[in-house]
C-alpha cells in the first residue's frame, strides 16, 4: 500500500472507531424527527394540544402539513446544520492530534504532510456525504410515516439535488475550518471560526449581500431566503469555490511549512 493509501486507511480507522462522527450523525438525525413532529402538530393542532404536544398559547409558523413544506424544511436543515455539524467533525479530524499531543508522532512518519491533509479531507468528505444522505433518507421516511399529502417526485428530486449541492458546498468550505484548526492547534479555534462566519452570514443576509459571502450561499441554494429573497448565482458558486481552494492551499502550506514542535 502506498503512503497516501495508508494515510487514508489510518484516518478511516480512527474515525470509525471514534464516537465523534456517530454522535454528529445522531445529532443531525434529530432535526428531521423534530420537523416530522411539527408536521404532526400542524395536521391537527387541537389534537396536539389535547395530547400535550402544543401549549395553549403556542403558535407555529412552519407552513402547512404537506410534502412541499416538509421538504423545504429538510433542505434547510442540510444547508444550515451542515455547516455547523461538519465543522465539529473537521475540528476533530484536524485538531485532535494537537489536543492529544500526538502531532509529533504523526509528522514523524515518512508520509508527506500534504498527503496527510488530503487523506483527512477525503475522510471528512465521505463522512459528511454519508451523513447528509442519511438525513435525506430519514427525512423521507419520517414524511411517509406522518402521512403527508402533496407528494411530488419532481419536488423530491429537486430537494435532493439542492440539498446535495448545499452539502457539497458546506463540505468544500471546511478547508478553511481545517486551516484554523491547524493554526489554532486544537478544537476550539475552528469552532469559534464557524460561529463567526455563521453570524456574518446572518448579518450579510439581512443586508442583502448573502450571495457574495461563501458561508451564506448553501442556505441560498436550498431557498432559505424565500421566493422573494436572494438566490444563489454563478458569482455565488465562484466565491464558494475560491474560498474552498484558498482554504485548501492555506491548510497544505501550513502543515508543510509551519513549526509543528509546539
Amino acid at each position: 500500500m502506498s503512503a497516501f493509501g495508508a494515510a487514508i486507511w489510518t484516518e478511516f480507522l480512527k474515525s470509525r472507531r471514534s464516537k465523534v462522527p456517530w454522535v454528529i450523525a445522531a445529532g443531525f438525525s434529530f432535526a428531521p424527527l423534530v420537523e416530522g413532529l411539527f408536521m404532526v402538530i400542524l395536521k391537527d393542532p387541537e389534537h396536539a394540544r389535547q395530547l400535550g404536544l402544543l401549549g395553549a398559547k403556542a403558535q407555529l409558523s412552519a407552513g402547512t402539513a404537506d410534502w412541499p413544506s416538509f421538504l423545504h424544511l429538510l433542505a434547510e436543515t442540510v444547508g444550515a446544520a451542515g455547516t455547523v455539524l461538519f465543522a465539529f467533525l473537521t475540528a476533530w479530524l484536524f485538531g485532535r492530534e494537537f489536543a492529544d499531543r500526538t502531532v509529533r508522532g504523526l509528522l514523524a512518519i515518512p508520509t508527506p504532510r500534504p498527503a496527510i491533509v488530503v487523506a483527512k479531507l477525503i475522510v471528512l468528505t465521505v463522512w459528511c456525504g454519508a451523513i447528509s444522505s442519511w438525513i435525506l433518507v430519514l427525512g423521507m421516511g419520517v414524511g411517509v410515516l406522518v402521512g403527508l399529502p402533496g407528494w411530488s417526485s419532481s419536488l423530491a428530486l429537486s430537494t435532493v439535488g439542492s440539498s446535495a449541492v448545499a452539502a457539497g458546498m458546506c463540505i468544500a468550505l471546511q478547508t478553511t475550518t481545517a486551516f484554523v484548526a491547524g493554526v489554532g492547534r486544537g478544537y476550539i479555534p475552528p469552532l469559534g471560526w464557524t460561529v463567526l462566519v455563521m453570524a456574518l452570514a446572518q448579518v450579510l443576509g439581512a443586508l442583502g449581500w448573502a450571495a457574495w459571502f461563501p458561508w451564506a450561499v448553501p442556505l441560498l441554494v436550498v431557498g432559505a431566503a424565500g421566493p422573494a429573497g436572494e438566490a444563489a448565482t454563478g458569482v455565488s458558486v465562484a466565491v464558494v469555490v475560491l474560498a474552498a481552494l484558498l482554504g485548501l492551499v492555506a491548510t497544505v502550506v501550513w502543515w508543510q511549512r509551519a513549526d509543528q514542535t509546539g
